[in-house]
Order: structure tokens, then C-alpha cells, then sequence
């Protein structure tokens, strides 16, 4: 899961800004889904994710996650699977964080499912790319001159290594390609850079969306070479669209990053799913892809079983992989209050083309993805009313 990282950036989705080959290859041979939505921040997709509930069910604040909350690397474990998470955690809260959140904490990566992980930021910051200050069971370490990427898909595929026997799931939360835009070590001024200097460059994105890139194809080599490609799946998909600062080229026109925001360009995620010999190559997938559906589909793939509803807010799409769509979801809903920033809480229902709000803005999608025109509810055909209604209906459901 990339950070920070809108459909509009991959070459796969048509943009133009940035070279993606080895997930353009991992579309080729695999599916790639053309209505996947987040939330348009980072915290409330991580807990939608993790949990496969809406956010206002379990939401507790910016950087948290209720410590008693079942996440899918309590599940996957539950089912036999050894857990490993590597990346960015950010989930037990800074002393700000839970003070906005009235006093709760957040939780860590051993209560929340894992056994073994290589973490930046869980009670601790620094660096997250150059020099990282970085965690795991032994504790915290700074890596002088190293690249923080680099070193979490090593810890990856030494759990691989470790593991390559027996069924296992990881979870690869990217610090990629999140500010500060920095330098790689693809750039031969990397060795020189100096992490204290404050630098975040947007002209250094597309250098870090090409390493983060190069990362996916690394992981994706190292199935094939232990030999576990025809019994693994890989999922990869952004948390939420890409940063303010950032407008990227994309079908003839230009597209202006708007994380934090409820319009497309937020909440517009790219999706690929590769199966080598399961998902049928170059596969399109056009159905409404929700962060609830993650878990119920994880659990369906480790066990051929479904998933207790009443556990989950999410619609597995594990059957849609292999051409099934009889159980695509028509519409998501999202409960967006992250208690960050300056950022307007705002519920909505959409499906592909129709968005309402609660407050009764009604947007077309297809002609007007940047919701700048709001439409005329009484002036709406006769042909729409009953999603209009239906989303009405949704809505008041989901009423916390």
C-alpha cells in the first residue's frame, strides 16, 4: 500500500508523469481495477483496512487504532498464517495526537496481529527515507546513509526466506511516496544529500514513484525466485490521493493532487491484483472497490470461506479475481471525520458515476470528477431519482 498515491501517477492508468514498468507489468499479468476508493487520509484508511469496518464504527483519532480492534493480521493469524508488517505504522498515537483524541492510544503491531515487524514511527519519528530511524522486536535503530525502503523490502524478504514452507501474509504500508520529496539512491546525488536539510522538492516525486516502483518489482522477483509465484497473491493499492503539491499528467490533461479532500483526486485509488496462473492477464476490472473489502477478501483467499458478515462493513471481491462479479458491490459509502488539520467531515454514497453527500450536494462523476457543479436535485431525470433515493436511504443507515 503506497502512500500517498493517486491512480492519475501510474502509467497503467493512463498518466503520462511517471515510469511505473514493473506495476504497468503487473497489470499486464494480472487485473487492474478501475473504481477502487479510499478514504482521503492516511489514519482512517489504515483502520478501514485493517478492521474492514467504516470509520464510524471504530475510529478513535488521527494516528491511533483502538488496541481492541480485530485487525486482518489477527484473522490471518487465526488461519495459520505467520504475520509480518513492515513500513510505516503510525498507529499508537504521539502525546498530540491522543490528546486530541481525549486521552486514547492507539495500539502496537504486536497487539494488533503481527508477529514480527520493521516499523517507522510507531513510539518514535525520525527519518523515515535517508538515515532512518527505524523499529523492530530488538528496538529502535538509525541506519546512517541508508534508505528506509531499501531496508524494510530486505526485512520483507527475509521473512520470505524464513517462511517460504508455510503459508504467510504481509503487509507492506509504504513510506513512499509521502513528503518530504527527497532524493533516492537512484540519484547520484543521494550519497551528498543531507536529511536535516529540510528539503521536500516535488520535482523529486516522480524520482520516488519510480523507486517505490522498483521496490514492487523487487518483491515480486523474489516470489519467483523461491519459487512461491503460483501460490501468492499481491495486492497493491495507494491509501488515499496524492499530496496538494503535486499535479500530474494523465489522458491529455493535467490533475492536481487533493489528499485530505472528498473529491476524486482524494479518494481515487489505483488497484492491481497478480496471481501468477490464477488471475487471467490483462484482466480490467470495472466494479466499486471499497477499503472494507480488503479483509473479507484476504480471509476468502487464505480459506475458500467467506467471511461472517456481521464482522465486516466490506464485500469480498476474492471471486471477481476470476471473473465472477455476481457479488460487486453498487455503491460505497464513506464516513470521513479524521479530527486532523482543518478538514470538513463530510459523509457521502457514490457508485461510479453518482455522488451525494449528506448535506444534499449531488455531483455527475463522469463529467465532473472535481465536484465543482453541483447539481439541481429537483432537476435530476426521472432515470436517476432512484439512486438518489437509495443513497438517501444508505445514508441514514449508516447514521453513527
Amino acid at each position: 500500500m503506497a502512500d500517498d498515491l493517486g491512480y492519475e501517477t501510474l502509467e497503467a492508468y493512463g498518466g503520462t508523469s511517471n515510469k511505473t514498468p514493473h506495476l504497468n507489468e503487473l497489470a499486464k499479468n494480472g487485473m487492474l481495477f478501475k473504481h477502487c476508493y479510499s478514504t482521503p487520509l492516511c489514519t482512517p484508511s489504515r483502520v478501514q483496512i485493517m478492521t474492514g469496518k467504516y470509520n464510524f464504527r471504530n475510529y478513535i483519532g488521527f494516528g491511533l487504532l483502538d488496541a481492541s480492534e480485530k485487525t486482518f493480521g489477527h484473522y490471518m493469524k487465526e488461519v495459520g498464517y505467520a504475520t509480518f508488517i513492515a513500513g510505516k505504522w503510525q498507529l499508537l498515537g504521539n502525546q498530540h495526537q491522543q490528546e486530541l483524541a481525549g486521552g486514547k492510544k492507539g495500539t502496537t503491531p504486536e497487539k494488533a496481529g503481527f508477529d514480527d515487524y520493521c516499523l517507522w514511527q510507531i513510539d518514535e519519528r525520525g527519518s523515515r527515507y535517508k538515515n532512518p530511524l527505524l523499529t523492530d522486536k530488538n528496538g529502535s535503530t538509525e541506519y546512517p546513509d541508508r534508505f528506509g525502503p531499501d531496508i524494510f523490502v530486505e526485512r520483507i524478504e527475509s521473512f520470505m526466506d524464513q517462511n517460504k514452507e508455510t503459508p504467510m501474509f504481509i503487509y507492506y504500508p509504504m513510506v513512499l511516496t509521502h513528503d518530504p520529496f527527497v532524493p533516492t539512491p537512484s540519484n547520484a546525488n543521494f550519497k551528498e544529500f543531507d536529511p536535516k536539510s529540510k528539503v521536500n522538492d516535488t520535482l523529486y516525486f516522480g524520482e520516488m514513484v519510480s523507486y517505490m516502483d522498483k521496490l514492487v518489482g523487487q518483491i515480486v522477483k523474489k516470489t519467483e525466485a523461491i519459487g512461491i509465484q503460483n501460490n501468492t497473491l499481491i495486492l497493491f493499492v495507494g491509501d488515499n490521493g496524492t499530496d496538494r503539491d503535486v499535479t500530474s499528467h494523465i489522458g491529455g490533461t493535467t490533475l492536481k493532487g487533493h489528499k485530505g479532500y472528498t473529491t476524486n483526486a482524494g479518494t481515487h485509488v489505483p488497484l492491481i491484483a497478480y496471481w501468477n496462473g490464477r488471475i487471467q492477464k490483462g484482466s480490467v476490472n470495472e466494479s466499486l472497490i471499497d477499503f472494507t473489502d480488503f479483509l473479507p477478501t484476504m480471509i476468502e483467499a487464505a480459506t475458500q470461506k467467506k467471511l461472517d458478515p456481521s464482522l465486516t462493513d466490506g464485500i469480498s471481491f476474492y471471486p471477481q479475481l476470476f471473473g465472477n462479479n455476481d457479488t460487486a458491490r453498487e455503491w460505497i459509502f464513506c464516513h470521513y471525520d479524521p479530527n486532523w488539520g482543518n478538514f470538513t467531515p463530510r459523509r457521502y454514497v457514490q457508485n461510479q458515476k453518482w455522488k451525494l453527500y449528506e448535506n444534499g450536494e449531488c455531483y455527475d462523476l463522469e463529467n465532473d470528477d472535481l465536484e465543482k457543479h453541483p447539481l439541481d436535485l429537483a432537476q435530476i431525470p426521472d432515470s436517476i431519482q432512484p439512486y438518489i433515493a437509495e443513497f438517501k436511504e444508505i445514508l441514514l443507515r449508516y447514521k453513527k
